[in-house]
């Protein structure tokens, strides 16, 4: 098991840009995928970015390709999210998850979550 810990949320105007960052400890991040997902109030939580063992792969849901970048540092046992271009409906609380194995797209596929962090973008 792994342990998760997000940073970087935080509040900005739409068009504006914020980096998260999600510290992994307890295990061996580098043998983890890894993923972001986010939970607007009232909403499922829903898929955003994964990215594989080494970075090589990446994957993006349609709302956020173009615009969100997801990338790690194994070195550092850390995952981020660029986030470029932001708009409100991006508003939410994000989390990122940590599975060995499975659907990178499947919430259900991620055993380890972080505790989130809020990214709130006004109009």
């Amino acid at each position: 098991q792994v342990q998760l810990v997000e940073s970087g949320g935080g509040l900005v105007q739409a068009g504006g840009s914020l980096r998260l960052s999600c510290a992994a400890s307890g295990g061996t991040f580098s043998t983890y995928r890894m993923g972001w997902f986010r939970q607007a109030t009232g909403k499922e939580r829903e898929f955003v970015a994964a990215i594989s063992w080494g970075g090589a792969s990446t994957y993006y849901a349609d709302s956020v390709k173009g615009r969100f970048t997801i990338s790690r540092d194994n070195a550092k046992s850390t995952l981020y999210l660029q986030m470029n271009s932001l708009e409100p409906e991006d508003t939410a609380v994000y989390y990122c998850a940590a599975t060995r194995a499975g659907d990178y797209y499947n919430r259900y596929q991620y055993p380890d979550w972080g505790q989130g962090t809020q990214v709130t973008v006004s109009s």
